[in-house]
């Protein structure tokens, strides 16, 4: 079924896949390249061939070179990007950065990852202020009922609206820039959980019009593991802060977000080279292939099971959520056991407890094929008794 002669198979040997397993959960945790893991490599072997003159001299051009890179591919301008160690953390500097009091609130979804949520009502706890939730309805097929909802959830005390770009448990594409004018409309400042979309969808960030968005490079950017960028708007950047306070406070976003002490940055300087990966086969040409390829799993998933998706196809990128019949303990315990069946079986996929029941994940890359899914597709009426 591929629609590029390179795709499928025989891309597994650029990476370290093990073999003997379905690998269908890259949305999970990426895959590296071994070209990207060889360059992060060569910067490693470059900083301790000299470590004081590189962090003197080298890493602060090395960074830029690399943020530039990542505005050409995901829009605007070098310095308006700066990296940090996942989408986690850069949300928390954007929640730690923002001035809260008691009665304030911050809007998010019921999809909210579970990470950020945390952080979300830790900082938010800290100051007297609450967490609004705004439903995602499941199945999604439509816009409106969410746009609704929002408008719905805003109030005179809302300060700050945190919505995924991509929903993980779902594997949602939301319409995050009808969001956020909405959002903009009543003074509200949005920050966007973009830990899925680089590199899954097509993305110009700055004509979102977003206050903050960060994403993940090392889920489908292709980059090293602990690789991912966050966007600030320039109004916004000297109330920015990392949540490691160091040297360069005060010295501005850029300065700040470079340098918050030693620390190894080769998987952040070997940005380039993992999207030389992507753009090796062209970043449209992967999307495409691999939506396309997610759209027929889906299919073949929910026929095989009598089921459906928690999206429809036109809100799926490159992965499919879909629910397990006859869910058993439909909570993170019983999502663990469902995994945990499938990999004894040589499948590795995401197992997420939503709305009630337990959903499988899974993705599409280019490494793999239709046939991958196959023995998931036969396993999942049996997997209502994994407990």
């Amino acid at each position: 079924m591929n629609n590029h002669p390179a795709f499928g198979h025989a891309r597994r040997a650029d990476f370290h896949l093990a073999q003997g397993i379905d690998h269908l959960n890259h949305g999970g945790y990426g895959a590296t390249p071994r070209a990207v893991l060889e360059a992060a490599q060569a910067w490693r072997i470059r900083m301790e061939a000299d470590p004081t003159a590189f962090f003197r001299e080298e890493l602060s051009p090395g960074l830029r070179t690399a943020a530039g890179r990542v505005a050409r591919a995901f829009g605007g301008r070098a310095e308006d990007w700066a990296f940090v160690e996942n989408a986690t953390a850069g949300l928390n500097a954007v929640i730690a950065s923002l001035p809260l009091s008691a009665g304030d609130e911050i809007l998010c979804l019921s999809q909210v990852y579970g990470a950020v949520e945390n952080a979300l009502r830790y900082h938010a706890g800290r100051a007297g202020a609450r967490l609004v939730p705004v439903n995602v309805p499941v199945p999604f097929t439509d816009t409106d009922r969410l746009l609704a909802s929002i408008e719905r959830a805003i109030g005179p005390r809302t300060r700050l609206a945190c919505f995924d770009h991509i929903t993980s448990a779902g594997a949602v594409v939301l319409p995050i820039r009808e969001m956020a004018a909405l959002c903009r409309s009543h003074g509200v400042a949005v920050a966007v959980d973009g830990a899925h979309a680089a590199g899954q969808i097509a993305l110009n960030v700055p004509l979102l019009g977003v206050d903050w968005y960060i994403g993940n490079l090392h889920k489908w950017a292709f980059a090293a593991k602990g690789t991912a960028v966050i966007w600030c708007a320039p109004e916004r950047q000297a109330g920015l802060h990392p949540t490691s306070i160091s040297h360069a406070l005060g010295q501005g976003y850029i300065a700040e977000f470079d340098y918050t002490g030693t620390r190894d940055n080769s998987h952040w300087l070997a940005v380039p080279a993992a999207l030389d990966y992507l753009d090796a086969f062209g970043a449209e040409a992967v999307r495409a292939h691999n939506q396309v390829l997610a759209r027929r799993a889906g299919e073949l998933l929910t026929e095989a099971w009598g089921s459906e998706a928690a999206a429809a196809p036109e809100f799926r990128p490159a992965m499919v959520a879909v629910k397990l019949p006859d869910s058993p303990a439909p909570d993170r315990a019983g999502a663990l056991a469902v995994w945990s069946r499938l990999h004894r079986h040589g499948i590795t996929a995401a197992v997420m407890a939503l709305e009630g029941h337990l959903w499988v994940r899974v993705s599409a890359q280019i490494y793999n094929e239709l046939n991958d899914y196959a023995r998931l597709a036969e396993m999942g009426k049996s997997l209502a008794g994994a407990t």
